[in-house]
Formats: C-alpha cells, sequence, structure tokens
C-alpha cells in the first residue's frame, strides 16, 4: 500500500530535478552550451558529476546485491570503480580536455576524428558503438529506478519504468548538460549523506562486523575469503585480474564518463579532483558492500524475506532498510536516494546518446551544414528515442542488476579502450589500427559476452579481457603495417608517452 508521506517526498524530488532542467534551460543558447554546459563547471560540480557518472543502480543496488550474493570475493569492486574516476581524469582528461579546448572538440569522437584522420569511418563507428553500448548500460539503470519505485510504491515493474524515465528524459532534454551536472550536485549529496547514515544503520541491524562475519563463514567459508580460488568458484585470482581491468578501465573510457572532461573550467582542477572523487567514492562503495554483507544474516535469521524475483539480490539493501527503520517517511528519504544515485548516471547516459547521434552523425556527417538549433533539436529528439527503445530492453532483466551493468562496461571497454589510449600514447597508431581494434573489439566483445552470458563454455576470465587481447593485437599489428599518422596531427593532438609537457 502506498504510504502518502514517502509519496509525497518522491514526488518533491522529482519537481525538484525537473526544475533544475527548467532552470538550465535558460542558459543554453548554443550547442557548445547543451553538450559541454559551455566549458563553465567549476571544481565541485565538476567532480560531482564525475561520481554521479560512475555511481549508478549499481553502486547502491547492484553492489549490494552482489555482496549478498557473493561476499567477500566480490570486495576488489571497492577499490576499481572509484580508482576508474582517478584513471580517467589523470589518463585521459589532462590531454584531452587541452586538446578539446584548444580545438573546439564537443565529443570524444572529434578528438578520435582528427587524430585517426578519419573524420566519417572512424566517427560513426565509434559514436554508432557508444550509443549502442550507452544503451545496454542505461537499461540496467532503468531497472534500478523500477525497483525503488516497486518496493515503494508496489507499482508494477512495467509502470515503474515509465514514471522514471519519463522524469529523466524532461529534465535531460529541456536542460542539457547544465541540468545535468546541477542536478547530479544534488543526486550526488544526497548519495553520500544517505548512505553514510543508513548503511551503518543496517550493519548494526544486523549485530556488527563481527557477528556478521561469523554467520557468513557459517553459511559457506569462501564468503570470508577475499581470494577464492577451486571448484566452483567464480572469483578466482584470474576472474579477479580481468575483473579490476574491467571496472578500472571500461568505466574511465565510458562514452558518459570521459566526454566530462571537456566540461571543466579551469584544468588545475585536475590535481586534486582524481584524489578527491576517489576518496569519496570509495567510502561509499565500502559502506555499500558492508551492507550486502549484512543482507546475508538478515535473511538468514529471518529478520528479511526478499521477493521471488529473478533479480531478488538486487532488493537486499532497499529490504535491509525496511527491516532497521520501520518507518515509511524514512523509507521515502531512502527512496529518494537510491533514486538520486541511479538519476545520476542515467541523465548522463542518455545526454551522451543524443549528442553522438545529433553531432557525429546528423552534424558532422550527414548534414554539416546544420544550424545549431536543428541539431539541438535532433539531439532532444534522439534522447526522446533511446528513452523509448531502452524501456523495451528493461522490461525483462536479467538475474542480478550488476550484470547487465558489466556487460555494458566490457563492451565499452573492449572497444573504446584501447584506441584511446593508443591515440594518446603511441604515436605509431594509425587510422586503420584505431577502426580494426574498435570494430574487432566490439564484435569480439559480443562473441565471448554472449558465450558468457548463455553459458556455452566455462571463461576463467571476464568476457571483455579476451576481446581486449584481440583490440590490443589488431591494432598493433595493422598499425605497424599502415601508413604513419602525420606528425602534425600527432603535434596537435599532444600524442606521446607523456600525460602532460
Amino acid at each position: 500500500m502506498i504510504d502518502y508521506t514517502a509519496a509525497v517526498l518522491v514526488i518533491i524530488y522529482f519537481i525538484l530535478m525537473v526544475g533544475i532542467g527548467v532552470w538550465a534551460s535558460k542558459k543554453i543558447s548554443s550547442m557548445s552550451d547543451y553538450v559541454v554546459a559551455g566549458r563553465s563547471l567549476n571544481f565541485w560540480v565538476f567532480t560531482m558529476l564525475m561520481i554521479g557518472s560512475v555511481c549508478s543502480g549499481m553502486s547502491l543496488l547492484g553492489v549490494s546485491g552482489l555482496g549478498y550474493k557473493f561476499a567477500w570475493p566480490t570486495i576488489w569492486e571497492q577499490l576499481a570503480v572509484p580508482l576508474s574516476i582517478a584513471f580517467c581524469i589523470i589518463f585521459f582528461g589532462v590531454k584531452m580536455h587541452a586538446v578539446a579546448k584548444k580545438s573546439g572538440y564537443l565529443t570524444v569522437q572529434d578528438y578520435l576524428a582528427y587524430r585517426f584522420e578519419s573524420q566519417t569511418s572512424l566517427r560513426s563507428l565509434s559514436a554508432i558503438s557508444g550509443i549502442v553500448v550507452s544503451m545496454i548500460y542505461l537499461a540496467g539503470q532503468y531497472t534500478a529506478i523500477s525497483i525503488v519505485l516497486m518496493w515503494l510504491f508496489g507499482l508494477p515493474h512495467w509502470m515503474a519504468l515509465l514514471i522514471g524515465a519519463a522524469i529523466v528524459t524532461i529534465y535531460t532534454v529541456i536542460g542539457g548538460l547544465y541540468a545535468v551536472a546541477w542536478t547530479t550536485l544534488v543526486q550526488g549529496l544526497l548519495l553520500i549523506i544517505g548512505v553514510l547514515v543508513m548503511a551503518p544503520i543496517v550493519i548494526m541491524a544486523a549485530g556488527g562486523f563481527t557477528h556478521i562475519n561469523e554467520v557468513m563463514a557459517a553459511v559457506n567459508p569462501t564468503n570470508v575469503d577475499p581470494w577464492v580460488t577451486g571448484a566452483g568458484a567464480v572469483f578466482t585470482p584470474p576472474y579477479i585480474v580481468s575483473f579490476v581491468l574491467l571496472l578500472t578501465i571500461g568505466l574511465a573510457c565510458a562514452p558518459h564518463v570521459i566526454n566530462n572532461i571537456m566540461c571543466v573550467k579551469d584544468a588545475n582542477y585536475f590535481k586534486w579532483a582524481p584524489l578527491v572523487a576517489f576518496g569519496i567514492y570509495a567510502v561509499v562503495m565500502f559502506l555499500l558492500k558492508f551492507a550486502g554483507f549484512a543482507g546475508i544474516v538478515l535473511v538468514n535469521e529471518g529478520i528479511v524475506q526478499l521477493p521471488k524475483v529473478p533479480n531478488a539480490s538486487d532488493f537486499i539493501f532497499v529490504y535491509g532498510i525496511q527491516a532497521a527503520m520501520p518507518s515509511m517517511f524514512l523509507w521515502g528519504i531512502f527512496a529518494v536516494i537510491v533514486l538520486a544515485a541511479v538519476m545520476s548516471t542515467t541523465d548522463r547516459l542518455m545526454l551522451t546518446i543524443g549528442t553522438y547521434f545529433s553531432w557525429d552523425i546528423y552534424k558532422k556527417i550527414l548534414k554539416p551544414d546544420a544550424p545549431d538549433k536543428q541539431v539541438l533539436l535532433v539531439s532532444q529528439i534522439s534522447v526522446f528515442v533511446a528513452a523509448a527503445v531502452t524501456l523495451l530492453l528493461a522490461l525483462k532483466p536479467p538475474d542480478m542488476l550488476v550484470w547487465l551493468i558489466w556487460a555494458g562496461i566490457g563492451i565499452m571497454y573492449a572497444t573504446f579502450a584501447v584506441p584511446l589510449l593508443a591515440g594518446l600514447y603511441w604515436r605509431r597508431a594509425t587510422r586503420e589500427g584505431a577502426l580494426a581494434s574498435m570494430s574487432l573489439g566490439l564484435i569480439a566483445s559480443l562473441v565471448f559476452g554472449g558465450i558468457s552470458y548463455f553459458k556455452l563454455a566455462k571463461l576463467p576470465m571476464h568476457f571483455s579481457f579476451y576481446a581486449c587481447v584481440i583490440s590490443v593485437v589488431v591494432m598493433i599489428l595493422v598499425s605497424l603495417m599502415t601508413r604513419p599518422t602525420s606528425e602534425k596531427v600527432l603535434d596537435d593532438t599532444m600524442t606521446g608517452w607523456f600525460i602532460s609537457k
């Protein structure tokens, strides 16, 4: 039954987000304003945008759900995900921001097209790849929004999806990155404060750390071993290595994350933003994982009974809150916090999809003479279409939300990591090498991902690792066999074995 106090809190939150979108819309007069907020973001807005772009439904629901299902062997995730923000800012951001600001680039595709001297082929391939993987990732975010609204209001899955998608779409369409950045600042603060307060309450409701570890060990001794080996183990040492690479580099080169570095007002922010973002997000991630551990106790002692749905583990944090704080008012506050975390990534993904289609495909390839207003309209329409298509993908979620999220990250990793790193740091990387690397990385990730998802064969490492190895080998071999990139382009794009000069 719907509690009206909780409903009012969620509605107020939704109205606030739309209100920020309306305010932000008044600041937009060009595509630069819409896509990169006029390169005007200050330190804290940028830092929270980076955290919010990485912090998603996986963080509040997927991380705790994974902790509930596999316990301590998944703890490495807590370092890798926050590290991805630092990796993105340091290894991608410093160089790319300088090049983008000097050349007026709005997207990563602008950089790739010039660096690899391929204004059509590579731009098209990378933009389409970015749209596809962003939509897969976006489906996971919609699923997370649905979980919260289903739990709080008893709504059917389809209705919860529709409501959540409608709100995010409205403020993203009308406010662009200004809206996304400022809503993320609000959402990020809600997330941090909420987790700092509520995760310890769930942990204490389960009896504290000592009792939690004792119960986990009694259920299964491997639950308390962060480095598991042996038959039947999922998070084995080889898998963990591939897992850390996936999350650290894969998230760092994700289209909706890496594009943020072009929006910064002052490059000096890159000195402290990596450390600040890592520290804040690491604390949040560890608390959420421990709350998942607490869920093992709460379920085994009969305090919590999870719903009978395929992705039941993703509900552990919300049901843990329900057991630890039997107040619908507090549940409403918690629902707002979860929605804030999920929507902070969802809106960025939607804007990325709209930008890639309107700017990189429509403006740069299909209609180069299109005025800004027309391109802006195409971007807004693209966001609506992306929201509709992704809703269909999210109607039947997998058993665990985190698997869907990892699939999206894995495809991003295999597709973008090698061309980006090679483009920035290896002067011998060529157009043909980048095209072959990106194409085969994308195809290989889909093939190995299918093998893993449908259990056609047991892969000892995450599927993205094999695809990335193929991408690396292809990049090196094809680049060495083809004509080098011009020295002028290499100098203009600051290509070389250095981060900054």
